[in-house]
């Protein structure tokens, strides 16, 4: 068993109050849960405008599969956000 683990620093710069920012971080967050069935979370950066921290967890049985399911998310979010900038960490456990 593998756990992955994402953590994505987002910079939205079109965001100009906190309403403009938690709609992207909620349809990102509602898309990565209903395409990858994952588990995300806004971890910090909660009270800032243009910036945010998600979280990205899931369990896979073996290495290979985890590298590539992070893959997918990283590109499925750099393909459907281009507007955001995005500095990615990931970590396998």
């Amino acid at each position: 068993m593998v756990i992955g683990s994402i953590v994505l620093d987002l910079y939205i710069p079109h965001a100009g109050s906190l309403k403009e920012k938690r709609m992207v971080v909620r349809s990102l967050k509602e898309k990565l849960k209903s395409k990858f069935n994952v588990s995300v979370s806004e971890v910090g950066n909660q009270d800032l405008w243009q910036s945010a921290n998600i979280a990205v967890v899931f369990v896979s049985p073996e290495k290979k599969q985890t590298e590539k399911i992070m893959q997918s998310i990283i590109n499925f979010v750099e393909t459907n956000f281009p507007d955001i900038y995005i500095n990615i960490y990931k970590e396998l456990i």
